[in-house]
């Protein structure tokens, strides 16, 4: 499975505090492992609590997890695609609740 960000992705991690982002990391490499599970196993696959996993409404296609439960509660929301028969993770917004303002 392949990553990619959007620039406003990108924008929005750049304005991430030192700690944020290594939450948010430690929260994604459990992303990156239920991913592998979810190409392995479709069928069987289910997300881990610990990420909150949740299609947003009014939004379709796009997901989200939360990295952060301790105040304020971080966000980060992506959608799939595919290329070349290969799924790719597309991260659209990182940070707190208000991204699911513009997901």
């Amino acid at each position: 499975m392949k990553y990619r960000t959007t620039p406003q992705f990108e924008r929005d991690y750049k304005k991430l505090s030192t700690s944020d982002k290594a939450t948010f990391h430690k929260a994604l490499k459990v992303f990156i492992e239920s991913c592998k599970a979810l190409e392995h196993d479709p069928v069987a696959h289910s997300w881990p609590g610990s990420l909150r996993f949740e299609k947003l409404k009014g939004a379709q296609g796009v997901c989200a997890i939360t990295w952060s439960f301790s105040g304020p509660d971080g966000r980060a929301t992506f959608h799939f695609e595919t290329e070349h028969h290969e799924t790719v993770v597309i991260w659209r917004r990182v940070g707190l609740h208000a991204i699911y303002n513009n997901p």
